[in-house]
């Protein structure tokens, strides 16, 4: 099992959010691990001087890279969902039976706070 994280889960890490690190807390006890893909970084990270945080977390996140049929799958996940967020398409593409999205961004709207959601992929 792993806990996938999109951009709005690194950015609750690096903002010291109790309640993501109580699931990501939760998920290491159950030996879960912790996967990104590289442009949801991207989307989190803004200044490495001042986020320590986001930066040790990083040491500890499995970060994919994009590859070519990484980013044509997304095209299409985007077409069947009517979407355009190519980052949180290559980031629902991690997601595996049995994994869990930790996720700010719920039925498309971007949410305050972070949840995580069970997910399954037809691939």
């Amino acid at each position: 099992m792993n806990l996938v994280l999109d951009a709005g889960a690194l950015i609750a890490i690096d903002r010291d959010d109790r309640r993501v690190a109580g699931l990501i807390e939760l998920g290491r006890r159950v030996a879960a691990g912790l996967i990104t893909m590289a442009p949801a970084v991207g989307q989190a990270w803004r200044d490495g001087a001042r986020q320590a945080r986001l930066a040790r977390a990083l040491s500890m996140i499995e970060v994919q890279q994009v590859e070519l049929d990484d980013a044509k799958d997304a095209g299409v996940l985007l077409g069947r969902a009517g979407s355009s967020d190519v980052v949180d398409a290559l980031v629902a593409l991690l997601v595996l039976p049995g994994d869990h999205l930790l996720t700010s961004d719920v039925d498309g709207q971007d949410d305050p706070g972070c949840r995580c959601m069970m997910g399954e992929r037809d691939r």
